[in-house]
C-alpha cells in the first residue's frame, strides 16, 4: 500500500519575467508508518515539496496522490477539509493562536476540525501536554513562553488529531538536545501505535540520524533515496 505517490511532479514560480523551477520531474512513493526526511541545501525544494504534499500549494504539472486523494486537483476549500482530516503540520514559526492558552491551542483542531467529544479531547490534550513536557505551562499564553516551549506546543497540536500524516519543517530547530530526542521518541511511538507517517524537512542531524528513509534534494531534483531500514521504502 502507498500513502503518497508523486509522478512527474514539477513546480514553477514566476519571479518577475523569469520562471523559476522549484521542483523538476519528482517521482517517489512513501508507505504508511514511514519515518522520512527530506534533506538538502537551502533552496533545494524541500519546503516546496512539503507544501505540495500538505495541499498548501499545487504542482504546476504531474500528479500527487496522498491517502488515495489526488491533491493536485483539490480546490482551496476541499484542500483545507482534506488537510484537517488527514494531515498534522509542524511549522518553523509555530503558528500558535495568541489569544488561546497552551492547552486551548492544542485542543483547537479537535474542536474546529474533528468535533471530538469533551472527555476524549481532555484525555488527548492532557496526554500530549505531558509527553512534550508542558503540563505545568498549560494555562500560559503563547507570549508567556519561550521559543522552545512554543515549538513543543506546536508539535503537540499537530499530533493531537492522530493524523495519518505529519509534515514537519525543521521541527527541532528551537529545542534543546534532550527535548528534541523526547519529541522524536514520541513521534516514533505514534508511528508504531497509529501507523502515522512522519515527513521532515530538516538540516538537523538528530532527525537525519533517526529517519529511516532519506530523500536528498538538490536544485529541485531528487538526487538520492537512502533506505536505512524500518517500515517503509521509497
Amino acid at each position: 500500500m502507498v500513502l503518497i505517490r508523486a509522478q512527474q511532479v514539477c513546480k514553477e514560480y514566476q519571479v518577475g519575467e523569469v520562471a523559476v523551477q522549484a521542483l523538476k520531474d519528482i517521482h517517489f512513493e512513501i508507505e504508511p508508518a514511514s519515518f522520512v526526511s527530506f534533506v538538502g541545501p537551502s533552496g533545494s525544494g524541500k519546503t516546496t515539496l512539503l507544501n505540495l504534499i500538505g495541499c498548501l500549494d499545487k504542482p504546476t504539472s504531474g500528479t500527487l496522490t496522498v491517502a488515495d486523494t489526488d491533491v493536485s486537483s483539490l480546490d482551496r476549500a476541499s484542500g483545507a477539509a482534506f488537510r484537517g482530516r488527514t494531515i498534522g503540520f509542524i511549522f518553523q514559526d509555530f503558528n500558535l493562536l495568541p489569544v488561546l492558552t497552551v492547552y486551548e491551542n492544542i485542543e483547537y483542531p479537535l474542536l474546529m476540525v474533528q468535533k471530538i467529544p469533551p472527555g476524549e479531547r481532555s484525555r488527548r490534550v492532557t496526554e500530549l501536554l505531558s509527553a512534550v513536557g508542558m503540563a505545568d505551562q498549560k494555562e500560559k499564553m503563547p507570549d508567556q513562553i519561550s521559543g522552545g516551549q512554543k515549538q513543543r506546543v506546536a508539535i503537540a497540536r499537530a499530533l493531537v488529531t492522530q493524523p495519518k500524516l505529519v509534515l514537519a519543517d525543521e521541527p527541532t530547530a528551537n529545542l534543546d538536545h534532550d527535548t528534541a530526542y523526547r519529541v522524536l521518541n514520541l513521534m516514533k511511538r505514534m508511528r508504531d501505535e497509529f501507523k502515522t507517517t512522519f515527513i521532515f524537512s530538516t538540516h538537523d542531524q538528530k532527525i537525519v540520524g533517526e529517519a529511516e528513509i532519506l530523500f536528498t534534494l538538490e536544485d529541485g531534483e531528487i538526487k538520492g533515496i537512502q533506505n536505512k531500514g524500518g517500515n517503509g521504502h521509497g
